[in-house]
C-alpha cells in the first residue's frame, strides 16, 4: 500500500493552472487542475527543451509549454503529434478535496533528470 504526502487542497490550485511542489532531490513536480477539477501531476519539465510546464496554459487535459507551445497530455505526460517525447507522471490522489502525491515517487521518481541551462554563448578563446 502506498503512503501519500498531502500537497494542498484542490481549491489551492488555480482553475486551468498549477502549483509547483519542491523536492529534496530532482526537479519540482507540477500539479495541475483543469476546468473539470481533475488534478494531474507531471515533472515540471517539457520533454522538448526542458521548459517549466507549471508556467504553461492548461486546456482540457493538456498543458501548452510556455517556451515553444508544445502540447503535453496531463494524463500521459506525452507530447501530442507531431511532436514526440514524454515527461514523467506522478500518481495523484484526491480525497475530500485534498490533493496527495505518492511519497515514494516524490522521493525517487525521475530524480536524475535536470533542466537544461540557458545563458549567453561562451567565447572560445582558442579560436580567437
Amino acid at each position: 500500500m502506498s503512503e501519500w504526502t498531502v500537497i494542498c487542497r484542490v481549491d489551492d490550485i488555480p482553475v486551468l493552472g498549477s502549483r509547483r511542489v519542491a523536492r529534496e532531490r530532482g526537479l519540482d513536480v507540477a500539479v495541475f487542475r483543469n476546468d473539470q477539477d481533475q488534478v494531474f501531476a507531471l515533472l515540471d519539465r517539457c520533454p522538448h527543451k526542458g521548459g517549466p510546464l507549471s508556467q504553461g496554459i492548461v486546456f482540457g487535459t493538456s498543458v501548452a509549454c510556455p517556451l515553444h507551445n508544445w502540447t503535453i497530455g496531463l494524463d500521459s505526460g506525452c507530447a501530442k503529434e507531431p511532436d514526440e517525447g514524454c515527461t514523467p507522471r506522478f500518481a495523484v490522489k484526491v480525497e475530500d478535496g485534498v490533493v496527495s502525491l505518492d511519497s515514494a515517487e516524490l522521493a525517487s521518481h525521475a530524480t536524475d533528470l535536470t533542466r537544461p541551462v540557458a545563458g549567453p554563448a561562451r567565447r572560445n578563446t582558442a579560436c580567437a
